[in-house]
């Protein structure tokens, strides 16, 4: 049974909406934006009926907030009026509303909008989720590809898949750089960070799979993959538009060989000058070399990688989320074992 909030501060304007809606939906009364965003916290609604004029914070306000919270910006919202103010209707559809209802209500028409609306946004919810699929399929093709290339590394990009994601979840748990992080869509971010080698593909395989250590000049052909990959994700989007995904995927395409100290590549970047995403890709990426196989040389054992990501600590790698990373690495051993899926 779908949810819907009605939040007015005319107890009459409540209880005819409870009356109409109730038998058909779950349905929670509030009698201002305050009480909305306190049950906010424990529900998320599939429907907001909100009323313009309310004392404290306006619609047009919780309005607006309810759009810059992730949990909340996908929820359609429907202005309720004691009016047919034609520039108060333009400002509300510019705001973001998907209609307005006048009130008083009809116990008869209500329903059948709120019955539309529910349609619509389930509709909107299928696309958007074939949409997330064909998305993820595409960087998974790419993905692929340069894991199918690059036999040196194979396995790196599904291992440090499953590390971004475990390590943003526990620097947000543990409120290292949570409020930098607060927007991030986690899913679209580990999914984006598969694109971080998406440059290799421009590597020769002569190069790429050398069985041995390479030359200078050799490793500065390796090192072109950042400036290749950006071109590559710049491409992709000349064509489909700047979407988040693909501005996400730059990057950690960008930046995750800089080094805190500002020792790497391509830019010389430092500390906080490096964005997040790629100060969290490098400890990553580093770790997973480490414990991993090359033709030149052994993979590492665990906690040896472990001691020498905390040696860099401050040097190669931010220290803050070199702290994380250690009070995680029980479970980066894990993936890096093979021993979680």
């Amino acid at each position: 049974m779908e949810t819907i909030f009605v939040i007015d501060d005319s107890d009459t304007n409540l209880t005819m909406a409870k009356q109409a809606l109730s038998g058909s939906y779950r349905v929670f009364t509030l009698p201002s934006a305050s009480k909305m965003f306190a049950l906010l916290e424990k529900i998320v609604p599939d429907l907001i009926l909100l009323d313009i004029s309310m004392p404290e914070m306006d619609g047009f306000a919780a309005l607006s907030r309810l759009a810059a919270t992730e949990r909340t910006a996908a929820v359609p919202v429907v202005f309720l009026t004691s009016s047919d103010d034609a520039e108060t209707e333009a400002r509300g559809f510019e705001a973001g509303v998907v209609d307005f209802i006048t009130k008083p209500f009809s116990r008869v028409a209500l329903p059948k909008r709120v019955e539309t609306h529910l349609r619509i946004s389930d509709l909107i919810k299928k696309r958007t989720a074939r949409l997330e699929r064909l998305k993820n399929g595409i960087v998974s093709v790419l993905a692929d590809i340069v894991e199918c290339r690059d036999e040196i590394t194979g396995g790196h990009i599904d291992r440090t898949s499953k590390c971004i994601k475990v390590l943003i979840n526990a620097m947000r748990e543990n409120g290292v750089y949570a409020g930098e992080m607060a927007g991030w869509d986690i899913d679209a971010m580990v999914a984006s960070a598969r694109l971080h080698d998406v440059g290799k593909i421009a590597v020769s395989d002569a190069i790429l799979n050398k069985p041995g250590k390479l030359t200078p000049e050799e490793f500065a052909v390796i090192k072109g993959h950042v400036r290749e990959g950006e071109q590559i994700i710049d491409k992709i989007s000349a064509k489909t538009g700047d979407e988040e995904f693909l501005r996400s995927a730059r990057v950690f395409v960008s930046y995750h060989h800089e080094r805190w100290d500002g020792g790497g590549y391509p830019y010389g970047l430092a500390g906080a000058g490096i964005p997040l995403a790629g100060r969290i890709m490098a400890i990553i990426d580093v770790y997973d070399a480490l414990v991993s196989e090359r033709p030149y040389k052994k993979p590492l054992p665990a906690d040896v990688a472990i001691n020498i990501i905390m040696q860099e600590s401050g040097k190669h790698f931010d220290p803050h989320i070199a702290e994380i990373f250690f009070l995680e690495r029980v479970r980066f051993n894990e993936i890096a074992a093979g021993k979680q899926g």
